[in-house]
């Protein structure tokens, strides 16, 4: 396990705002997520919104997305998902199924019995999945920066720019980028590598402390690693073979035309082929990190759409 030079600690998550901190049981272990919006509305349950983050961020990625769609009435709950910020770290457990039987559990331990589940990057890939993996409690999905993860007319590879393709490379070696996650400058090279512009240095530092939360750095990158490894594997195929079914439910999906991480252009190739019921957006000059690079933008489609595919209250 990587050493930490100067750890933090996962209060360092908890950042405070219009939204409350809650840690709630779920598939064996406790998750963080920052909570807002009515608990009920019309004297009924409020249609529930789960945000994942992704890669290399926390919750309070979402939090523009966040307060905007409390405000027009939703409960919202921004994730933080296994091994990450403020939820539990334990040895096992990153690979995208589990991941989706955690956002089950969340879902269900907040009191809902279904949700809109909105991702971002490697949180999209899991909101993707739980259409298919978690159907019961899905109501709909999310996808921001994040294609569809069947690989079937196009391939991860061919997705990813060239500087993507040799930083996940790069994550494959053991703890290498561990080190360079907590000790250097990797968070801010990977943020700069998505971004149209660069976001505030004070935001890209809160990140990098809380990557630097003890063990996170690793379970991070073991959740990247399994992208790579599982892929000839039998749980990655057993995967891809259940993401290749028909996607039941709406989807939104939205890409930037600047990301420097995945190519727009191909982004919505097998999303088209499999979802029935896709709506495509394109952000003009914003890049990977949608939520906090085009924050107006991502809710103002979100709330444009989640009307017609809002979770029935419970």
């Amino acid at each position: 396990m990587t050493a930490m030079s100067d750890s933090s600690d996962f209060s360092s998550a908890l950042v405070e705002g219009p939204w409350t901190h809650e840690l709630v049981p779920a598939n064996g272990s406790r998750f963080h997520v920052a909570v807002a919006g009515p608990e009920r509305r019309a004297g009924v349950a409020s249609p529930l919104v789960v945000l994942l983050h992704g890669f290399p961020q926390f919750w309070w990625a979402w939090r523009h997305q966040l307060t905007a769609l409390a405000d027009a009435g939703y409960r919202v709950a921004a994730m933080d998902l296994r091994g990450v910020g403020a939820s539990d770290k334990p040895p096992s457990g990153y690979d995208v199924p589990t991941s989706t039987r955690d956002v089950a559990g969340v879902v269900r331990s907040l009191g809902h019995e279904r949700a809109v589940v909105v991702g971002h990057g490697t949180g999209g890939a899991v909101a993707w999945s739980m259409a298919s993996l978690q159907p019961a409690v899905t109501a709909a999905v999310g996808a921001v920066s994040a294609p569809h993860p069947a690989r079937l007319h196009v391939s991860g590879a061919r997705l990813l720019t060239r500087a993507a393709r040799r930083q996940l490379a790069f994550y494959q070696l053991p703890t290498f980028p561990e080190r360079r996650l907590v000790d250097g400058d990797l968070v801010a090279r990977v943020l700069d590598l998505g971004t149209a512009r660069p976001l505030p240095a004070d935001d890209v530092e809160l990140y990098r402390t809380v990557m630097r939360v003890p063990f996170a750095a690793h379970t991070v990158m073991e959740s990247l690693r399994w992208t790579v490894r599982s892929t000839p594997r039998p749980d990655g195929r057993r995967y891809l073979a259940a993401v290749r079914q028909p996607v039941e439910v709406p989807a939104l999906q939205l890409h930037g035309t600047a990301d420097g991480i995945l190519d727009p252009e191909s982004a919505d190739v097998d999303s088209a082929a499999l979802v029935r019921d896709l709506r495509l957006e394109r952000i003009d000059g914003a890049g990977h990190y949608l939520p906090e690079e085009a924050p107006d933008q991502v809710s103002e489609l979100l709330l444009e759409w989640l009307p017609r595919v809002a979770a029935t209250p419970r």
